[in-house]
């Protein structure tokens, strides 16, 4: 086991080094090598090296307790992710990416490790792509105001309305009306007020874009807490806040991008770090777990499993998990999504009086956004839903074909003159499954719902999805390994 350890340790100090490459200079915390306590046994193994796994080891370990963490990937970071293009060799997001008001525990890791941030551009005009046709939209207005979107308004008022008024947020199945609003789809919930096709599709741009499911797809419990948890404490969650890039999720992007955050993070833990460590088996003994992975067996008083629930069932559990929790697993999904950037000369768009900010019902790109890299133009777009299952083993060459077609509709034939692009499919990714964020199919939350963070013996349970306010964010990643740290302390 030490040897394992040993042998990832360095493979940590590369990854930081990438890291410095990319902008890094200071990075905070000591790298010293966790070891196991009397008995060969941590005070808390975590299963996952993502920012919620990251984010409860750091808490952890700054209260004293020996940390290890097992990350199935050679990298930390999970779906935050940063990949290079095969030309320039230009670093991209090829996850999570932005940040916004009221994500304050994100924003307070960016500043400590030295992170800086970079406001999304958002000038000239948007466009909103309706059944072939894009209209422009001045960037500062969510939606375009026509005759279809004031038909649509009831739907979206109502959603906003149950999301604000005293909306449980982290606990939707405390609602009042929780039983039926779970039995029910989003697309179903959007239908009682409004049958406008402008409307039905800006349900379903709410889907995509948040998301990346279709609307029928998904609890409409599920999505009104969504839009609750777009906030904190003391700033209730709303769809403006959700939707919006100027005061809203995607106001601004990280420089060198945001997996900077999560390199700085695991080369602060160094040797508490072991990658290439899938865990297959999770055994409860007397007053102990003893997890198995493919690094070796580590023992811990407590374990944090620190992954989204619709993958997290796929671990042996011995003795089983209790139902409620097979349950709950069962009834989330991943959502299908892949990132698609592709960098120019020139932000020719600008010149067009557009903000490269484009959602709508295109295929296969359906929202787009101008970023940033190195000095560089950028165009990404985001794949989702049915659009990114048939592309899922599509060739390369076809999906690039696609997207800059895509762009080309959207902004002109210029998008054709691209210098390279990157892309990566997370349907693929053998330890996400998919992304951004696991949904819940109507009925699941109402019947299972508290088993999300229960505890089960010695297990406790991370992951963005467990979080209450910024569910489905890096934000609220941070949140759950904050809060999942604090359970564990509180029964060392």
């Amino acid at each position: 086991m030490r040897r394992d350890i040993d042998r990832r340790t360095f493979l940590g100090g590369a990854l930081a080094a990438a890291g410095a490459v990319a902008g890094a200079s200071v990075l905070p915390g000591t790298a010293r090598a966790d070891g196991p306590g009397p008995g060969g046994v941590y005070d808390a193994v975590v299963v996952g090296g993502g920012l919620s796994g990251l984010a409860a080891a750091r808490a952890l370990r700054s209260a004293g307790a020996l940390v290890v963490v097992l990350e199935a990937r050679d990298r930390p970071g999970g779906r935050v992710h940063n990949i290079t293009t095969p030309r320039l060799g230009a670093t991209l997001d090829a996850g999570a990416e932005f940040i916004g008001p009221t994500q304050n525990r994100i924003a307070a890791l960016a500043r400590e490790y030295g992170v800086a941030t970079v406001p999304t551009y958002n000038g000239g005009d948007s466009i909103f792509w309706n059944r072939g046709h894009g209209q422009r939209v001045a960037s500062g207005l969510p939606i375009p105001v026509d005759a279809g979107v004031i038909d649509a308004a009831p739907a979206f008022v109502r959603a906003t309305v149950e999301a604000l008024e005293g909306f449980p947020v982290g606990e939707p199945w405390r609602h009042p009306n929780a039983k039926y609003l779970d039995s029910i789809t989003w697309e179903q919930y959007v239908r009682q007020t409004t049958s406008s096709p402008v409307g039905l599709n800006l349900a379903h741009i709410a889907m995509s874009a948040t998301v990346s499911v279709r609307s029928d797809e998904i609890s409409a419990l599920y999505y009104l807490n969504y839009i609750a948890a777009a906030g904190d404490e003391h700033n209730p969650g709303t769809m403006l806040r959700l939707l919006s890039s100027d005061g809203g999720a995607q106001e601004r992007m990280f420089s060198g991008g945001a997996a900077l955050i999560p390199l700085r993070m695991a080369h602060a833990l160094g040797g508490a770090m072991v990658y290439d460590a899938p865990v297959r088996r999770i055994s409860t003994e007397q007053n102990h777990a003893v997890v198995t992975s493919d690094a070796g067996t580590f023992a811990g008083r407590r374990v944090i499993v620190a992954m989204s629930p619709a993958i997290s069932g796929l671990i042996d559990y011995r003795p089983g998990l209790p139902a409620s929790r097979i349950g709950l697993t069962h009834g989330y999904h991943m959502g299908a999504i892949s990132k698609f950037a592709a960098i120019y000369r020139r932000p020719f768009w600008r010149e067009k009086g557009l903000s490269g900010q484009v959602y709508g019902d295109g295929r296969p790109i359906d929202v787009t956004f101008e970023a940033h890299t190195g000095g560089r133009h950028i165009l990404l777009g985001f794949i989702s839903a049915d659009a990114m299952r048939r592309l899922d083993h599509a060739p390369e060459s076809q999906l690039v074909r696609e997207c800059i077609e895509s762009f080309a509709r959207y902004f002109g034939r210029e998008a054709h003159d691209y210098l390279d692009y990157g892309n990566l499919r997370w349907d693929l990714e053998p330890w996400s499954r998919g992304g951004p964020v696991a949904v819940s199919r109507p009925g699941t939350l109402t019947r299972y719902g508290p088993a999300l963070r229960a505890p089960v013996g010695p297990i406790h349970w991370a992951g963005t999805e467990t979080a209450d306010y910024w569910t489905g964010y890096m934000d609220g990643a941070v949140r759950s390994g904050e809060r999942a740290a604090r359970e564990v302390l509180n029964r060392l």
